[in-house]
């Protein structure tokens, strides 16, 4: 019997497959690398994890810039649906705290109350601001609904978190004026009876932006004649507090270090005070600052980073001033020099009035010296601060103090700022 044949191209067709295939398994193995691989200072908490966190992050941004410039959605909001979509993911804890979402002044909250009152029915509390770039976050969802249970929990006090308005539906200075207004409605010595807290025992708290939004809240209460209750302690954590200079010690050490990096927080800035996103450049060269804007003459020497630093942080960074700048951007973006985007421009006088602060900072943070500058600013006006500085800290760890990431820092934070709280409050 003769022997059959193969049908002829058959092998060749199998081979051809073989060869898309592999090609295809390369091609998906190096994408992966590229978006999973960023080299991360060993010294930073389980950078192994946060490259992970950091590629998925990566992604939908990219997702969203794509999606932006095809017209279909605003980057943002595909951004914010998927922090949305996963922050509802987060299991349930905490249910023995009792939750109402109701309206302060027209503002939406959440008030977080424990179950059980004190001997003398009096409680503390604290307002809560949530980050996220005045555009981002879902403070009644997720982590940050943890977070504030977790604090009216082991504070035994009342927490209310207030659910702000955001870019790019409004800008500046409405988110401001929103937080403030719900923290006047809140202070009112009628709302505080009603809630059982004590007048005596409020703090302001947030984190990122919503530290940003605290310490200007903090500042204009405390100057603020007309409101009968006034914050007892603020924790910031590490917040943002200034847009004029782009090139300290800790935004050239960290610019590539997730989550948030130089670049995007230019763009948080502009898309905050809605300014000309072409811009971004011209900020991160501190254009906007050159020696030749006078504008920002009043305010060079708070934010010497160089006198408020230690050695062993500024390492080999130094200052970027240019000698000529960009004209009119201060002029056209007001904002930059509004203490209420920018809480550490504040004159001493103001910051006097502002109440016993807590200012958490990350090492692998581009925001670090913002942070200690502040301590260094509120100190100066006789305030005092307890000024707490993680070496291992990146931005974003108290969001990924709970399920499913864990970090080991984030959980620190949380802990150590409740237990700051738990003993001034």
């Amino acid at each position: 019997m003769a022997a059959r044949s193969e049908p002829r191209g058959g092998g060749g067709g199998r081979g051809a497959c073989m060869k898309l295939l592999c090609v295809w398994s390369v091609c998906s193995a190096l994408s992966a690398a590229y978006l999973l691989y960023l080299p991360l200072p060993s010294a930073l908490s389980e950078p192994l994890k946060l490259m992970v966190v950091a590629a998925a992050f990566r992604g939908v941004s990219q997702a969203g810039d794509i999606g932006q410039s095809l017209g279909l959605v605003h980057h943002i909001r595909l951004i914010n649906t998927v922090v949305i979509g996963f922050e509802s993911l987060v299991p349930l804890d905490y249910e023995h705290i009792q939750t109402e979402d109701t309206e302060f002044s027209g503002v939406q909250v959440r008030v977080y109350q424990p179950s059980v009152n004190t001997q003398d029915g009096l409680r503390g509390a604290v307002v809560f601001f949530h980050g996220g770039g005045w555009s981002l976050g879902a403070p009644k969802l997720g982590s940050y609904d943890l977070l504030c249970k977790k604090m009216a929990s082991e504070l035994k006090a009342v927490v209310v978190t207030v659910d702000y308005r955001m870019a790019p539906d409004v800008r500046f200075p409405v988110q401001f004026e929103d937080c403030l207004q719900a923290s006047r409605f809140f202070l009112q010595l009628e709302v505080l009876q009603l809630y059982s807290v004590d007048p005596q025992r409020v703090a302001v708290c947030g984190d990122s932006a919503g530290g940003n939004l605290a310490a200007a809240v903090a500042q204009q209460i405390g100057r603020d004649n007309s409101t009968a209750g006034k914050f007892k302690l603020q924790v910031l954590i590490y917040p943002v507090l200034q847009a004029l200079d782009f090139n300290t010690a800790s935004y050239q050490q960290n610019q590539k270090i997730p989550i948030l990096y130089r670049e995007l927080m230019a763009h948080y800035w502009l898309e905050y005070l809605g300014a000309d996103p072409e811009l971004i450049h011209s900020l991160l060269l501190n254009n906007h600052t050159a020696r030749d804007q006078e504008l920002a003459d009043p305010h060079r020497a708070k934010l010497d980073w160089t006198s408020a630093l230690p050695k062993d942080m500024m390492k080999h960074y130094v200052p970027v001033v240019p000698a000529t700048g960009s004209p009119g951007i201060l002029q056209r973006v007001p904002g930059l020099l509004d203490v209420r985007a920018a809480p550490l421009l504040a004159d001493l006088e103001a910051l006097r009035s502002a109440p016993r602060a807590y200012i958490m900072t990350g090492e692998h943070d581009v925001l670090r010296d913002d942070g200690l500058m502040y301590v260094r600013r509120l100190q100066q006006a006789g305030v005092s601060v307890t000024s707490r500085h993680y070496e291992d800290g990146f931005h974003g760890c108290v969001s990924f103090a709970f399920w499913p990431s864990y970090f080991s820092v984030g959980i620190q934070v949380v802990d150590d700022y409740i237990a700051w709280l738990r003993d001034h409050l």
